[in-house]
């Protein structure tokens, strides 16, 4: 997963602090268990670690946390959440790896990476897969997208919801960019991903990579011409101080999903997993929310602070990116979409 966000100072200077003790408590959710006793009863207290490279007061941590709270509540104290923001458990790899082997961890990921154990879960990368926020979400629902959930689950991971929005992804540049053919030549920083560059080279443009954390200097020195991200990313990392417009292209809505080991949800009574399947899809909807209001609040700011947002008529754009699907081999699996979202 691309890390999108710019860890704040403090955040960033704990991180090395905790690094040690993160270590130990990785270690432990295989020397410690995911169960207590309690009681003449027996009743067992299910422990569950939730790991995320975003910040503790991202909208995606905070509708972690909310999580953690709904199923506490729900399940009267038995399944117990908690919160690792900043990377504190290790890279999102690495958690997921830890997942597969059955360890009672979870982690918020790119649903491209999930592309690895479900092929065609790489198309919720791809430009203009979705018209809306609204249809994204509603794809959760299909017999589609629960095959796909069903076919991860063999590998040893469990989907969670694959509705925790981070936004839609838009160009940053400081030529004004108001047709498809002011993109032509723009070294843009993008994703690695094969469909983040081939959609980069659909629109004209010369798709550059850059680790996220030198996005801010690489426009400063102009060894790139343009950075695509999501608004909360953007604000994060001050790239409105080094760029004059925003072209509101919106050619990706980032997506990602709440993984967890396969192996220790099935230890779990079903009145439990209905209770963490439900809640975690309501605290993803949550987030959503926390997301597009923040959408509002830092594009609001950014314009007083000079930025400059371009309306853009979006139908060449998807028209250009169309060309994408055929290349990926996914014109088929795009109808299907379409079709089972009523777009």
């Amino acid at each position: 997963m691309n890390h999108f966000y710019v860890m704040s100072k403090e955040v960033h200077m704990k991180k090395s602090v905790l690094t040690a003790a993160a270590i130990c408590m990785a270690a432990a959710l295989f020397a410690g268990g995911s169960k207590d006793t309690k009681g003449a009863e027996k009743q067992e207290t299910y422990r569950l670690n939730l790991s995320t490279v975003l910040t503790d007061t991202d909208p995606i941590s905070v509708g972690l946390n909310k999580l953690a709270e709904d199923v506490l509540k729900d399940t009267n104290g038995n399944v117990q959440i908690t919160v690792y923001p900043s990377s504190l458990l290790g890279d999102t790899a690495d958690v997921l790896e830890q997942a597969k082997s059955g360890a009672n961890v979870g982690v918020i990921i790119d649903t491209g990476m999930l592309a690895d154990y479900v092929p065609d879960m790489a198309i919720y990368a791809g430009p203009y897969v979705f018209n809306s926020v609204k249809n994204a979400r509603k794809f959760i629902e299909t017999d589609m997208f629960k095959k796909w959930d069903s076919e991860l689950a063999t590998h040893g991971l469990r989907d969670l919801g694959c509705n925790w929005y981070q936004g839609a992804r838009n160009f940053l540049t400081n030529k004004k960019v108001e047709k498809i053919e002011d993109l032509k030549g723009l070294r843009v920083r993008t994703m690695g991903s094969t469909v983040a560059q081939e959609s980069m080279k659909a629109l004209g443009t010369t798709p550059t990579s850059l680790p996220w954390s030198e996005a801010y200097s690489g426009l400063q020195s102009k060894v790139i011409d343009s950075v695509e991200a999501q608004t909360t990313a953007v604000y994060g990392s001050s790239l409105f101080e080094v760029t004059k417009y925003l072209a509101k292209t919106e050619h990706f809505l980032l997506y990602t999903g709440l993984v967890i080991s396969e192996k220790w949800f099935q230890t779990l009574p079903d009145a439990y997993k209905k209770i963490l399947i439900a809640d975690s899809v309501k605290a993803g909807d949550y987030a959503t929310e926390l997301t597009l209001q923040k959408e509002k609040e830092f594009n609001a700011d950014m314009a007083k602070k000079g930025l400059i947002f371009v309306d853009v008529d979006k139908k060449p754009f998807i028209e250009a990116t169309a060309a994408v699907y055929e290349k990926m081999g996914w014109t088929e699996i795009k109808k299907q979409i379409d079709k089972a979202v009523g777009q």
